[in-house]
């Protein structure tokens, strides 16, 4: 079978997979997915609509009635459309990353957001970042990495990120966050965060995210 002409980054939180995907794909002229704010968008209608997340039945068929798209332009970003609502900032707030992983051990859940990206993917040229791209929903993607760094350059990153939107936060809770966030991940039940066999590992600790995105690009470059 061909391989999809497609970029697929994965790693843990806080690797700096959306700066670097968002980096590749305008460079590259290709479409930016995240697909971890799909997650995060159902997450906040959630909680938005006190719907128990532990309550998978409730919540999978939350999933099925929900109008969600991606739409991507390369001057003004990514924008999650929830039914009919902008909520691209909301869903970046430290609250709603700390249930995101609740919501996205739900087999039904996954399902759902699984073919949504599979159809954003199906004709190629695309950037999709997210954790499972490249072992289950894109295992086919011409191009897999595994993009990670040490936890302290991981909760630096998070913190740097929601200072800047303005958000009062505490870098040893944020650390303390992905510290947890990385065991859930690791040991889901349904597709745990693991490094595909043929992904190309990328240790960014001590590497810029231009530097990162450069990688990505020259590799891809050279098998174009």
């Amino acid at each position: 079978m061909k391989k999809k002409l497609l970029v697929a980054i994965d790693g843990p939180a806080g690797a700096g997979k959306s700066t670097v995907a968002k980096l590749v794909a305008k460079r590259l002229k290709f479409i930016y997915i995240d697909t971890g704010a799909m997650y995060r968008a159902l997450t906040y209608k959630a909680l938005k609509n006190k719907i128990n997340l532990s309550d998978e039945k409730a919540v999978v068929r939350m999933a099925r009635n929900t109008d969600l798209q991606l739409k991507y332009h390369p001057a003004k970003g990514l924008k999650i459309i929830l039914d009919n609502q902008d909520v691209s900032r909301e869903i970046r707030r430290e609250y709603i990353s700390r249930h995101t992983n609740t919501l996205a051990s739900i087999q039904g859940v996954r399902k759902i957001l699984r073919q949504k990206q599979r159809a954003i993917g199906k004709n190629g040229k695309v950037v999709m970042e997210g954790r499972d791209i490249t072992t289950a929903v894109f295992p086919d993607a011409r191009y897999k990495f595994y993009l990670d760094a040490s936890i302290d350059e991981r909760a630096r990153r998070r913190y740097k990120e929601l200072l800047a939107r303005g958000q009062k936060v505490k870098l040893e809770k944020i650390k303390e966050s992905i510290r947890i966030r990385d065991w859930k991940d690791k040991h889901r039940g349904i597709n745990p965060l693991r490094q595909a066999p043929d992904a190309i590992p990328i240790d960014s600790t001590n590497m810029t995210l231009k530097e990162v995105a450069n990688f990505i690009i020259a590799t891809v470059k050279k098998c174009l």
